[in-house]
């Protein structure tokens, strides 16, 4: 029995290496797209449920809104997958000098570009003309950049100094998760 065990353990211990070589080797892009899009829905699932414990007499969740935030994750996977190849080719290792380069690429070029993906996409998602969209940007746009320096940075210092290239996408996307709770607030929010 205790043989039989012991096999069983190394054949699942195998599997599960197989698994997580694959899915974090040769299918990398695949597994960072998927996950973007899965916590981006999981984001806006607790988004609604904070808003709906504030709002008591609402009724469910919005699956259309989860379902369309999904969508932006997961067209959001691959320029976060290419981003993070492109960033690590232009400027390789973590020397401090060179995360904080990385860190500023993502701050003052990376950022602006997932800001406006995120708002562009969802709305139009929502089915909003790019008109209505370029107003509403006017007033939320420098809300989300602010903030976005307030998270990020350090948030980047720890992916760049710590995290393993091909994990990175993996670990933005897990704070993802909380950050769109304000991003689905300050999208949500009238003005």
């Amino acid at each position: 029995m205790r043989k039989l065990l012991i096999s069983f353990y190394k054949k699942t211990a195998q599997v599960v290496n197989d698994q997580h070589t694959a899915l974090f080797g040769k299918y990398l892009l695949l597994t960072n797209t998927v996950s973007s899009g899965f916590l981006m829905y999981i984001g806006e699932y607790f988004a609604q449920r904070i808003q709906k414990s504030k709002n008591m007499n609402e009724n469910g969740y919005d699956r259309e809104k989860m379902k369309q935030l999904a969508v932006v994750g997961l067209s959001q996977g691959p320029l976060h997958h290419y981003t993070y190849m492109w960033m690590e080719r232009l400027l390789p290792g973590n020397a401090k000098s060179t995360i904080v380069k990385k860190i500023m690429s993502d701050q003052f070029i990376v950022s602006p570009v997932f800001i406006l993906h995120y708002f562009y996409t969802s709305y139009f998602l929502e089915g909003r003309k790019v008109t209505e969209t370029n107003e509403l940007l006017k007033d939320k746009f420098l809300k989300v950049y602010v903030a976005d320096w307030l998270v990020w940075p350090a948030t980047q210092f720890i992916n760049f100094q710590f995290v393993p290239l091909q994990y990175r996408v993996l670990y933005i996307n897990m704070i993802t998760m909380f950050y769109n709770i304000f991003l689905c607030y300050v999208k949500n929010e009238r003005h």
